[in-house]
């Protein structure tokens, strides 16, 4: 006589696949949370934008200098939206002229803390795109 049966990982159920890596216990308002979270930084120029801020980017031009090929525009709209995610401040001086800098908060700055071994895997891994 043989004892109970061990799971197989070979064979997962039709349609069914078992979680890798320890993810299951991750719950559905994390992963919903993890789903914004992700849509802020992956939508176009966003990481850019974050990035220029934490290497030093503080006035608009500064912006625009480190991040070749955005728009005003498009670089106007991801700051607004930064800001409004508390990722990024924006300061008024008033002089005169009215200066604005901008700045990662220190949520901004976690997060790319967070991100940067995202930064050293894609310098290790450029030639993804060839």
């Amino acid at each position: 006589m043989t004892g109970p049966r061990q799971p197989d990982d070979s064979s997962a159920t039709a349609g069914q696949s078992r979680p890798e890596g320890g993810y299951e216990h991750i719950d559905d308002d994390v992963c919903r949370s993890f789903q914004r979270s992700v849509e802020i930084v992956g939508k176009k120029w966003s990481a850019a934008v974050l990035l220029a801020a934490m290497r030093g980017a503080r006035r608009f031009v500064d912006y625009r200098a480190r991040i070749p090929g955005i728009s005003n525009h498009l670089l106007s709209q991801r700051l607004r939206e930064l800001e409004g995610h508390r990722l990024i401040e924006r300061l008024v001086v008033p002089t005169t002229p009215v200066q604005i800098t901008y700045r990662p908060t220190e949520q901004g700055a976690s997060l790319m803390r967070v991100l940067h071994p995202l930064i050293e895997w894609s310098a290790k891994n450029e030639d993804m795109d060839t």
